[in-house]
């Protein structure tokens, strides 16, 4: 159990971010403090410049707001006004980590989850386009819905697929049928298929 709890922790990071206090606590390199949980790169220009301070010193002192004046003159390009956009909310007073997915701050395992469908983990390669709702809004049985979409997502088991996922089987038709198994013969042209 600890094992799998360690090596999920990267989502847990990838969805934290600071919700800013005082300040003092929070590096401004390397750690996710900005409005979308972005973090400033140690590797831009001028970095040594700020190794090892934290945000307070970008805050007017006294005061819950970013000084303006400091940030452009330490920050070029687009990081002065991601810094200025940053919220600054006057009620929170200490430095804590937060969960982004969450309005409130909160971890729930389902937005956990979303976070790591959505932006974690690189999923492109599962959507395919096409209006896949239409299917579940079909006026059929449930059984016959998933069977047009595992049809329409290609997963339906047969024997071409098996092949091409690494199970070692014949490719004919298994009811004798001259051609490969493949979702076309199942559909289309299985004798067998065709009476069920």
């Amino acid at each position: 159990m600890w094992r799998s709890i360690l090596s999920a922790q990267f989502i847990v990071r990838g969805g934290a971010r600071w919700s800013i206090g005082a300040g003092t606590s929070i590096p401004i390199l390397s750690e996710p403090w900005l409005l979308n949980g972005e973090c400033i790169d140690g590797n831009i220009v001028g970095a040594h410049h700020v190794c090892n301070i934290t945000i307070d010193n970008l805050m007017v002192p006294n005061e819950k707001r970013s000084n303006e004046t400091v940030v452009r003159l330490v920050f070029c390009a687009d990081l002065p006004n991601k810094i200025m956009s940053t919220p600054l909310i006057a009620h929170v007073q200490p430095d804590r980590l937060i969960w982004k997915a969450e309005r409130h701050g909160k971890y729930y395992v389902k937005s956990g989850y979303r976070l790591c469908v959505e932006e974690l983990i690189d999923s492109s390669h599962l959507h395919l386009p096409g209006s896949w709702s239409g299917i579940w809004n079909l006026k059929v049985p449930p059984k016959v819905r998933n069977l047009v979409w595992r049809m329409c997502k290609g997963c339906l088991r047969t024997r071409v697929r098996l092949q091409d996922i690494g199970v070692h089987c014949p490719t004919q038709c298994v009811s004798g049928a001259s051609g490969y198994e493949d979702l076309a013969h199942l559909i289309f042209d299985c004798p067998s298929a065709m009476q069920v």
